[in-house]
């Protein structure tokens, strides 16, 4: 609770203390029909309670400075002793000084003199004092553990994130020597075959393709539709590899185009596919990529018609690519995605990804 509102507060909580006080001795002592002067009554038992509004930040700021927890319950106790002491004495001596100064209660000969007015205070207000300073040292004690607590748990989750955001960034930049080695391997496959205006056209489509990596490189999502730019731009490297062995198909709904994903999502999706699938044909093959929305979710799935999986297949066995993205993708987003790499009924592989959709600028529809 910040300064200005705990101000509020206390004076609100003081302020209804003595309305309540001396609404109650006014009526009361009228209906029992005793005349005083009223008007000066009421203010008295009112400003009555001043000294205790006053000294509320006090005693909070000694509850903070010396909890009742602390590590030195000695000289804890001392201090918050002397502390009610010097209130019961200040608030007693204010008493009697409205007393003598109003006489509110309008006695014939005075309302007495101010010793015996603050004596007399002095001893009926050691009770009060304590449960008052008791109780707001404990609320004292509860609105500061709760700020703490507070406290604690904004940094908690800003650690947090700071730390999935390392740990995201360590397995994006895991990943692309990953992506860089199965490429130069393939550029020398060509140079081996004597491919070599292939392997030119190659490292060209590989330098603008790791320029478009670099520059995306301080974002963790992207649109769809930046993605499926880049993968555009890795296809094109394949199809110099595969020449006319590959065909690349895509079902992308324009509605979609603007949906976040993960940054470098498809690229694996797509290398396993390929490195799987289709270079496992000698006569090629066809990748289909579609996206589509279903119930909140955004679906995507790649598609290959190479060789099914084996019997024994396990996602473990998948490489770092996919084990990568796994990883990526629980770091997001939790339990609240689901990835699947399975045998389609019409034959081929299906790699399929659901997450929660979100439009650009993170707002889920």
């Amino acid at each position: 609770m910040s300064r200005s509102p705990r101000w509020l507060w206390i004076a609100v909580l003081w302020g209804g203390m003595g309305l309540f006080d001396a609404t109650e001795t006014v009526f009361s002592m009228r209906s029992q029909g005793m005349h005083h002067n009223w008007p000066q009554l009421f203010i008295t038992i009112l400003l009555s309670w001043l000294p205790w509004a006053l000294a509320t930040p006090v005693i909070m700021q000694l509850g903070r400075r010396f909890p009742p927890t602390g590590l030195h319950p000695l000289s804890t106790w001392i201090v918050h002793l002397g502390a009610a002491a010097a209130i019961n004495f200040l608030s007693s001596a204010w008493r009697a000084f409205m007393d003598v100064m109003m006489n509110p209660w309008a006695k014939p000969e005075g309302p007495g003199s101010f010793t015996s007015l603050l004596l007399a205070g002095l001893i009926n207000g050691v009770l009060v004092t304590i449960i008052f300073y008791a109780s707001i040292l404990a609320i004292a004690f509860v609105l500061d553990s709760r700020e703490k607590i507070a406290q604690q748990q904004a940094e908690t989750a800003r650690l947090n994130e700071q730390l999935s955001k390392a740990q995201l960034d360590a397995l994006r930049h895991q990943f692309e020597p990953h992506f860089l080695f199965n490429a130069l391997n393939a550029v020398s496959a060509l140079v081996r075959e004597n491919r070599n205006d292939d392997a030119v056209n190659m490292i060209a489509g590989l330098s603008d393709l790791l320029r478009r990596v670099l520059q995306d490189s301080g974002r963790q999502q992207v649109p769809l539709y930046e993605e499926l730019e880049l993968l555009d731009k890795y296809l094109a490297i394949q199809k110099v590899r595969f020449s006319d062995r590959l065909r690349v198909d895509a079902e992308i709904p324009a509605e979609l185009l603007q949906a976040q994903i993960p940054s470098l999502m498809l690229q694996p999706m797509v290398e396993n596919a390929l490195k799987h699938g289709i270079a496992k044909l000698a006569q090629g093959g066809a990748i289909r990529i579609a996206a589509s929305r279903v119930n909140g979710d955004l679906n995507l799935t790649v598609f290959n018609d190479g060789p099914q999986l084996s019997s024994d297949w396990h996602s473990s066995g998948s490489g770092v690519g996919l084990s990568n993205l796994v990883t990526r993708l629980r770091g997001l987003y939790g339990d609240q995605f689901e990835f699947s790499l399975s045998n389609a009924d019409s034959g081929g592989v299906l790699a399929s990804v659901s997450l929660p959709y979100a439009a650009a600028g993170g707002k889920e529809r």
